[in-house]
């Protein structure tokens, strides 16, 4: 069977789609997907020597930071398990292509995946919510640490999940045909969307919640009040919630307050292995992540330029020469930026402050052009996918390993739909 009668049967479109129930269920099959997708997408670029997808600004500079991480990572003290995430990392950057060049091929992809987005987040929102009412989901999964987690078990990474997704899921929908029952059924998902991500504890997912939408309602025209009403809703129903839970409000706003000294209560538990003491300084976000974060400016100190190495963290931050304080060690210090310090230097920190420098600016361009111009300079539905890009380029935030793969197919994925939004023309 050819290639465009695989396409025109949406065998590609539905293939891609299912990366996103699949995300749930944990990385191995996104990634597999991910990979054949790239090398499949790369086969038929040279085969019909089409290189309109690869030759443009944003995969050029996205190729030039892939050499930079193979550079860095043969540099390193060990150059071999480095390489194993530096150069494979390629592969994002042809699926996000694949993407971009999918939705201009397959008129039906955005529906589909929008579809797919939608039931996933339906799913997870009764079954969340069931298990923060009963305990157990609705298969017999028990909350993690009094923490619920729904079909993601041991991983607590649901509120991620839907933060990180949630500006996709807004985008594709406000370009869909719908019916006004459609738009009352996604603003009730909205709302209960928005409560369970704080209900989830994940701290991170719930202020990138709160940051995509902020700049979500700023810039877009059309659903302004729509999202503005369903996040005041959630947010009623979040400080009721709060209110009656003292372990939710312990954990999402006493502990980060007392962690950021704004608080003289006693310093709150955060971990079974740590002892209860009063902080003696601001830190940030918790004592772990201080100590990790400082010890990743250590590393980057000693060697600035090309740092040592992706993925090196986990081995070099045991050596007192960088270690400090009491939990300096993990797999990586939960932050991109710094991690890219410590790893790739400046050279690969660079990238990662472009991506967040164009978000920045285009942000400052559609303010301009709502407060002195009547055009916009970006549509609704392309506001909403760069607030997807935003969150995951924002600097203030704990963060897991920028070379997970898991995070990585997740922040790629409103990339490629926002690359094929400013360079096709329908």
């Amino acid at each position: 069977m050819k290639y465009n009668e695989i396409l025109k049967k949406n065998y590609i479109g539905l293939l891609i789609s299912s990366i996103i129930p699949f995300l749930i269920w944990g990385p191995f099959f996104p990634d597999l997907i991910v990979s054949t997708s790239a090398i499949f997408f790369l086969y038929y670029i040279f085969r019909t020597k089409n290189y309109y997808y690869f030759n443009n600004a944003p995969f050029k500079i996205f190729l030039i930071f892939w050499l930079s991480l193979i550079f860095c990572s043969l540099l390193s003290d060990n150059i071999l398990f480095s390489l194993k995430s530096s150069f494979f990392y390629i592969r994002i950057g042809i699926f996000v292509c694949f993407i971009w060049y999918l939705i201009d091929k397959d008129k039906n992809f955005l529906n589909l995946f929008y579809y797919f987005l939608l039931i996933c987040f339906s799913c997870l929102i009764i079954d969340g919510f069931y298990q923060y009412f009963n305990k157990t989901n609705l298969f017999g999964i028990e909350r993690m640490g009094g923490r619920i987690s729904s079909f993601f078990g041991e991983e607590l990474i649901m509120g991620s999940y839907l933060s990180r997704l949630f500006p996709l899921l807004f985008a594709l929908f406000l370009v869909k045909n719908k019916k006004k029952y459609e738009i009352f059924f996604i603003g009730i998902l909205f709302v209960l969307a928005d409560v369970l991500i704080f209900l989830s504890g994940e701290r991170t997912a719930f202020v990138f919640l709160n940051l995509s939408t902020i700049f979500i309602i700023i810039l877009i025209k059309k659903y302004q009040i729509f999202r503005l009403v369903s996040f005041l809703i959630a947010i009623i129903l979040i400080t009721f919630l709060s209110l009656n839970s003292a372990k939710l409000f312990e954990r999402m706003i006493l502990m980060p307050a007392e962690n950021l000294g704004l608080t003289i209560k006693p310093f709150i538990k955060i971990d079974k292995n740590i002892k209860d003491e009063q902080p003696k300084k601001r830190v940030f976000f918790t004592p772990i992540h201080d100590s990790h974060y400082r010890t990743a400016y250590e590393m980057f100190k000693d060697k600035p330029i090309f740092g040592h190495g992706p993925k090196m963290f986990r081995f070099k931050c045991s050596d007192t020469k960088y270690s400090v304080g009491k939990w300096p060690c993990n797999s990586h210090p939960h932050n991109f930026y710094l991690q890219l310090l410590a790893e790739t230097g400046l050279i690969g920190f660079s990238f990662l402050f472009i991506a967040f420098s164009y978000v920045c600016y285009a942000f400052l361009m559609q303010v301009s052009s709502i407060l002195f111009k009547k055009k916009r300079h970006l549509t609704d539905y392309q506001v909403c996918l760069l607030a997807g890009i935003l969150i995951s380029v924002w600097p203030i935030s704990p963060n897991g390993n920028f070379f997970n793969n898991w995070l990585s197919i997740v922040y790629s994925l409103p990339i490629g739909f926002y690359l094929q939004s400013i360079y096709s023309k329908n």
